[in-house]
């Protein structure tokens, strides 16, 4: 909104010109969506409370650690979705169609996500949506963005995927771009939602993730700097830095509620509207392999649930203690922070394994 009311004006204040520049932007997001999320954050937790009594419901088979976290509230991705799509209108061009279809994302997935922990919530059951009825709503917001994301992406790429480490190299999937579109962003909604599972984990690496995504989509939609790194231009894909910029934001903003012991938990309110606005994003700057790369920590987590279902159906034996792979270090005696904070070391270093991939060519 700023960009759109201020900058035409700046013929008149040469102050305005800064408006028209997204890293200028992007630094406001990032600053007004911690804000906004400091200013809510005490007066919705309080209210979580009040409305959720007991909390977020604690799996009977989970480690015996977490019985002590009973009654701590959850839906705190509320109010990062609150202050993201708040900071984001606020700084971003509203012309740019990559901008909605974004907040499309993330607004349709997290509304999923509350729908699951809300049934939660009411029948004091932690599994919450029917997981066929989840996807379902998944693929239903995923296909409708995917959609718009192709006909916002130009001719020559828009239904491509462009692999890392090559240049000039392209795969046309034609239609089956919409598969893969879907694949990828509720794989990654799916991915960050089964690595909250501690105090602090997830939250980390999404906003180192969204830091890195912040970085591609400014360079991708920087025409000198895109042909300088031999990675594909794609017009005002640059306004996904705002976006990016608010999402760190608000990560930072409920990382102070969440940190260990944690006042509130984002439920998949949070978990599944972020993961799918990274995953939207990847799509739109088509750089899709390379957020399974940065976001590495969320696939591991995601492998090693389905390595743990697959060993057990076929051999009736568990590779891992538990499954997801934090709860795995958990039975085996890892304290909560140590499991945390060399989480968030390994995705520090994955990030910048596939920031690497960028100059790589």
């Amino acid at each position: 909104m700023f960009y759109n009311l201020l900058f035409p004006l700046h013929a008149y204040a040469t102050i305005l010109n800064l408006f028209g520049y997204v890293t200028f932007r992007t630094g406001g997001a990032v600053i007004t969506s911690l804000v906004i999320c400091f200013l809510i954050a005490p007066r919705m937790i309080r209210w979580l409370k009040h409305k959720q009594k007991e909390g977020q419901p604690i799996r009977e088979d989970g480690p015996e650690t977490h019985f002590k976290k009973a009654g701590t509230p959850t839906m705190g991705g509320l109010m990062i979705l609150i202050s993201v799509t708040i900071s984001t209108l606020l700084w971003a061009d509203l012309t740019n169609s990559f901008v909605w279809l974004a907040l499309l994302v993330m607004i349709g997935f997290g509304s999923v996500g509350f729908m699951d922990d809300y049934l939660k919530l009411t029948k004091k059951n932690p599994k919450g949506l029917s997981g066929k009825v989840k996807l379902l709503a998944l693929f239903g917001v995923g296909f409708i963005a995917t959609i718009g994301i192709m006909y916002s992406l130009p001719d020559h790429i828009s239904t491509h995927v462009a692999p890392p480490f090559f240049k000039n190299v392209l795969f046309d999937l034609s239609w089956f771009f919409v598969l893969w579109a879907l694949l990828v962003m509720v794989g990654s909604a799916n991915a960050v939602n089964l690595t909250d599972g501690l105090d602090g984990l997830a939250i980390v690496p999404v906003a180192i993730v969204a830091a890195c995504f912040g970085l591609i989509a400014y360079l991708v939609g920087n025409f000198k700097f895109s042909e300088y790194l031999f990675i594909y231009f794609v017009p005002g894909s640059a306004e996904l830095a705002i976006i990016c910029g608010a999402l760190i934001g608000g990560a930072l903003g409920f990382l102070w509620y969440n940190a260990p012991p944690a006042a509130i938990f984002m439920g998949d309110t949070g978990s599944l509207a972020m993961g799918g606005l990274l995953g939207a994003i990847s799509v739109m700057t088509k750089h899709e392999i390379v957020l399974a790369i940065v976001g590495g920590l969320f696939v591991l987590e995601t492998v090693s649930v389905i390595v743990q279902v697959v060993s057990f159906k076929l051999t009736g034996k568990r590779v891992f203690a538990m499954a997801p792979l934090h709860h795995h270090f958990e039975k085996k005696g890892w304290s909560e922070p140590t499991i945390v904070i060399r989480f968030w070391i390994i995705a520090i270093i994955l990030a910048l394994i596939g920031l690497a991939t960028l100059k790589i060519r």
